[in-house]
Formats: structure tokens, sequence, C-alpha cells
């Protein structure tokens, strides 16, 4: 990941890390669901390894939804920043709910991701802390 990657979660802890005003695009009520490197990566080695008669799409990642707004507070929190959250208005073409119905990788991979979003967090956050004293 890079800090300027315009991904949700590198931008909120990049700009934690920095104690900037976080940006919210809309009224944060909208929901995404983070699967972290490892699980995703166990899952595609999965689904990679895995052959049926008659394939079907499988989704991988997290099926718990988690408020943007929640998100930013809580890496404001664990980056125990003095961050601001700012309010800018929503892109027409942007969702307002995103997470994926993981049933088949359940039943046919026996897959499941098993990182906590607070424990990705902190490491995503580490991670950031190194790259950025570079």
């Amino acid at each position: 990941m890079q800090p300027d990657d315009g991904r949700v979660v590198s931008n909120f802890i990049v700009q934690a890390l920095a104690n900037d005003d976080i940006t919210i695009y809309g009224d944060g009520t909208q929901t995404r669901a983070f699967c972290f490197v490892t699980d995703m990566v166990e899952g595609l080695l999965r689904l990679m390894n895995f052959s049926e008669e008659k394939p079907a799409p499988v989704n991988l990642g997290n099926p718990i939804e988690v408020e943007i707004g929640d998100l930013a507070e809580q890496i404001i929190h664990l980056v125990n920043s003095k961050s601001k959250i700012v309010f800018r208005p929503l892109p027409p073409d942007d969702p307002t709910q995103r997470c994926p119905d993981i049933t088949r990788a359940k039943t046919a991979l026996g897959w499941a991701p098993q990182i906590p979003l607070e424990d990705g967090l902190k490491e995503t956050i580490t991670y950031f802390q190194r790259l950025l004293a570079e």
C-alpha cells in the first residue's frame, strides 16, 4: 500500500498520523467491509487450489460491515491522533453499502477471514509509521 493510493484505510491512517483532518465523503454512515491481506491471500490460495465440475463465482472478503465514520474514529483512537473529521459531499457514483456474501467461500473452500479489523488496523498503522519515517 502506498500513502497516496486513494484507499480509505490508507488515507485515514496517513491523515491521522499527521494529525491532519480526516476527510469523509458523505455523512459517514455508508458502509464498507475490510479484509486483511493475509486473509485475502489465504482465500485466493484456497480458490486457486479448488476444483469442481461446475465452477461458480466465489466472493472473498469480510462480511462484517463498518460505517466509514466509525472507521475514522477507530483509526484516530488507535493512532492517538488529534485529527478532526471533516465531511465533504458524497460523489454521486459512490455506493452506500459494500459487503460481500462469502457463503460459497465458507462452504466450498472452508474459508472465512480470521483477522479482526482492529488487529489489521494496528498492523497497517505500524506499516505506515515505518514507511513514512523512511
